[in-house]
């Protein structure tokens, strides 16, 4: 088997194998390198095992980078219909689950095998599970010399596809970083993102027995430019917050910050407490189970020094301006978050100023491409990343 290759690329995740099937199909020889016995776990897992696999409303203000402007180029160039024209040529039944969200309506395997066929038709060559120990710039300066537990590859251009650091459990490493800082390459310093938050155990008490409550919220952190909202579910958890709301505000949220929740987004509270004081019959607790969860009406109230057998009727004006405040403008200031272990994606990595817009290559290091999640561009929730990561890999597999 040939040793040496056009084109090496290192991951065989989403990115890795729409870069490796674009390039082979150019005509280029490709070899997809890869350490885990199991093919793109990170797809077969995602979306509940049905792959959200792209976003229909998918665009640059969609994505957080320290460098903003730099995923418009490659996101423009290859649109969620662009990869629904590949889904519907290989016949994947999908279906829409809310606000662009698409996935498929039998399983991820389904996207992993039309990626495999799209890197067949490429005549990609595979090398899984492989370890790579070392990446060099060749002696004589022409291309890559890669060290493998199965031997030397050289290839004219390296695609770093590696990811981050998110669900190390199924082989997530900081590989991309390093081959990064070992090009001298700046990192904007990655953390976890999209990623349950946790609060003070025991400030977090009197909301545990709250946990498994769902529910739709407005949800907000940072001020004035940098300030963040979404309208999504909310989860209360024994340790603290998730759902998608939070998973959506954990990119926003920098440690020390608070995150303000409104758990009745459509309702003044206490403007219709007030209001309604001569009209309303019920205690608090019944009159609110109306639009929350009774068991969750309850927690807060009680939480919150409030009676729920109060009559709304007996309470001061400035006691339920209190209470609508509690519902409507919750704040609270996590300790931190459940980490990689728990994070969906990665927010930082190799810092976009360094690469081609263009083409995904290192400035500095021709032949050197960094694509997918290696890179400093971290979607919202909801299909973003894939489509980051086929619209990444699309722009190097064309370029290189």
């Amino acid at each position: 088997m040939s040793k040496k290759f056009d084109v090496a690329v290192i991951g065989a995740g989403a990115a890795g194998m729409m870069c490796a099937s674009v390039a082979g199909q150019r005509g280029k020889s490709v070899v997809l390198i890869d350490h885990a016995g199991k093919l793109a776990e990170k797809i077969r897992i995602s979306g509940g095992g049905r792959c959200n696999f792209t976003n229909l409303h998918a665009g640059p203000n969609n994505f957080l980078s320290d460098n903003p402007h730099f995923c418009k180029s490659a996101l423009s160039r290859y649109t969620p219909q662009d990869f629904l024209s590949l889904v519907k040529r290989y016949k994947i039944a999908f279906h829409e689950k809310h606000k662009g969200q698409l996935f498929c309506d039998n399983s991820a395997e389904e996207i992993i095998n039309m990626l495999k066929a799209e890197c067949e038709a490429g005549k990609v060559a595979w090398r899984m599970p492989c370890k790579v120990e070392d990446v060099q710039r060749a002696a004589d300066g022409e291309g890559f010399v890669i060290s493998t537990g199965d031997g030397e590859i050289h290839a004219g251009s390296v695609v770093i596809a590696t990811g981050g650091l998110s669900i190390p459990k199924i082989g997530a490493t900081d590989f991309s970083y390093r081959i990064a800082k070992q090009f001298d390459l700046k990192l904007i310093e990655p953390r976890p993102a999209l990623v349950p938050l946790t609060f003070d155990a025991a400030a977090w008490e009197p909301f545990v027995p709250l946990s498994g409550i769902s529910l739709e919220v407005d949800i907000e952190t940072g001020e004035k430019k940098n300030k963040a909202q979404f309208r999504e579910d909310l989860l209360f958890t024994h340790r603290g917050l998730s759902g998608p709301a939070v998973l959506q505000i954990s990119s926003f949220w920098q440690p020390g910050q608070a995150i303000r929740v409104n758990l009745l987004p459509e309702i003044d509270v206490a403007q219709e407490l007030i209001e309604g004081k001569s009209t309303i019959k019920k205690n608090l607790s019944n009159h609110l189970s109306q639009h929350l969860p009774a068991r969750l009406v309850d927690g807060l109230l009680q939480a919150n020094g409030f009676a729920p057998d109060a009559r709304v009727a007996d309470m001061q004006d400035k006691r339920l301006r209190q209470l609508g405040e509690n519902l409507n403008r919750w704040v609270l200031v996590p300790n931190g978050s459940e980490g990689y272990r728990k994070a969906e994606v990665t927010r930082g990595g190799v810092d976009t100023r360094a690469l081609s817009q263009q083409t995904m290559m290192a400035n500095s290091v021709p032949g050197l491409y960094f694509i997918g999640e290696a890179v400093d561009v971290t979607g919202w929730l909801g299909g973003f990343n894939f489509q980051w990561a086929w619209a990444s890999g699309m722009a190097a597999g064309q370029a290189l």
